[in-house]
């Protein structure tokens, strides 16, 4: 599963490369962080592959807190106006699909 949930996750940083400009024009902050949050989903993800025990585990886990850390920052751009509900759903998804594959794969609150 671990590489099926790699694939999602770089399915999540298409998505969001497609807001990613939107963001930029008025929020260049929000717009870095989102894309770094996005782009540490995927490298954690892989490094914790190529990892054991505890520290697979913690570098899935981080992988899930930054895919939490994109769905928040679209909040953020939603609520400011900066991109509309309908261009962050895509990329909610995703998140929140990478979220759930990681629990699975042992990344839960343990």
């Amino acid at each position: 599963m671990s590489f099926q949930v790699h694939d999602v996750a770089v399915q999540m940083n298409a998505a969001v490369a497609r807001v990613h400009a939107k963001v930029r024009v008025t929020d260049a902050g929000l717009a870095d962080q989102l894309k770094r949050a996005a782009q540490s989903v995927p490298l954690n993800i892989d490094e914790g592959s190529r990892r054991a025990g505890r520290d697979r585990l913690h570098l899935w886990r981080i992988a899930a807190g930054s895919a939490a850390e994109v769905r928040s920052a679209l909040e953020v751009a939603v609520a400011w106006g900066y991109i509309d509900g309908d261009a962050a759903k895509a990329v909610d998804a995703l998140a929140d699909r990478v979220v759930a594959m990681l629990f699975r794969l042992g990344a839960g609150w343990r």
